[in-house]
């Protein structure tokens, strides 16, 4: 019994590593393809596919203080809740100036709790 096994994980484990040796092969660039074609191709390939793109915002509690200033002892100006849609204009160390959509409200959020969300992709 013993000597019936190796044989069969060697010949799963070759099927399964079949597919991945040819794929890698066919995407290979060409090697008389222009650096130059290849780098706007390569990145236009990486804006197509979702998962290479950052995710969208997204608030990891369930409410967050947005303040005037970047930092805790600022004024507090308004709640930023899970689900308000908001936008982030710009970062400055850990702190991110956003726009809560669903009030108005501008102001600075710690990056402790406003994250860019994270995708997996299985290709």
């Amino acid at each position: 019994m013993r000597s019936t096994r190796i044989p069969i994980t060697a010949a799963l484990l070759g099927a399964l590593t079949l597919p991945v040796a040819t794929a890698t092969a066919a995407t290979a660039a060409p090697a008389s393809a222009p650096s130059t074609a290849l780098a706007s191709a390569s990145s236009r390939a990486l804006a197509e596919r979702p998962c290479e793109r950052p995710g969208p915002w997204v608030i990891g509690t369930k409410a967050v203080t947005i303040r005037s200033k970047a930092t805790t002892k600022s004024t507090a100006v308004g709640v930023l809740y899970r689900g308000h849609k908001f936008t982030v204009h710009k970062t400055s160390g850990n702190w991110h100036y956003l726009t809560d959509r669903t009030t108005g409200v501008k102001g600075w959020v710690s990056g402790t709790y406003v994250y860019r969300d994270v995708r997996m992709c299985l290709d």
